[in-house]
């Protein structure tokens, strides 16, 4: 959530991955949850992570909270509601959602997208904001460990690099935690600007 941009033929891939998926939600996808991955038993090393979201396929109501100014010694938060709807594509190797956020200054929506690779065996998260949808950020990338999940990139903040981390945590049937935090010294030190509680609707 931070509007970097990625390489053309990165963004233009993400792009059309998300052009497939949008009919996604409409002929199943969400249901897919409930069986067993395409690729999982094609790839062993994907199948030890193939659920990794099915907690997270649905519709959700969220709770933000963020921070007004970020690294900037700021204690401000501000507050605002939003929806989630999250489905699986890929065979069950990606997810992508749907998020509609309801600024002070306005809503706009953002979508996010995930991936896994084998080879790393990690899952990278990528973001596409509607005020600027030419632009996707750089992706985090990571797992879960005992529940909660964490996902470290690089990117860029007012001219200066940053890592970002995105962290998943107290995941339920019906619930879930989501904190952004960024790092202005390599990880060293980590500010939280951005809070959301998740709430199932479907």
């Amino acid at each position: 959530m931070t509007g970097m941009i990625e390489r053309p033929e990165r963004r233009d891939l993400l792009l059309a991955a998300l052009a497939l998926a949008g009919g996604a939600l409409g002929s199943g996808g969400a249901a897919h949850a409930a069986g067993v991955p395409d690729d999982a038993a094609a790839d062993p090393v994907f199948a030890a992570h193939a659920r990794d979201w099915d907690w997270l396929v649905g519709r959700w109501s969220v709770s933000h909270s963020r921070l007004k100014a970020r690294l900037a010694g700021d204690t401000e938060w501000e507050a605002f509601a939003g929806t989630c709807a999250n489905w699986p594509l890929l065979g069950g190797r990606g997810n992508v959602d749907d998020n509609l956020l309801h600024l002070p200054a306005g809503p706009y929506r953002g979508v996010g997208l995930r991936a896994f690779d084998s080879t790393t065996r990690q899952w990278s998260i990528w973001w596409l904001d509607s005020r600027d949808a030419g632009k996707i950020d750089p992706p985090v990338r990571g797992g879960f460990a005992d529940g909660v999940g964490v996902f470290v990139g690089d990117d860029t903040f007012n001219g200066r690099p940053i890592k970002v981390r995105f962290r998943w945590s107290k995941i339920t049937p019906t619930s879930a935690h989501w904190d952004q935090a960024f790092s202005p010294d390599a990880g060293a030190t980590w500010e939280t600007n951005w809070r959301m509680d998740f709430t199932r609707l479907a």
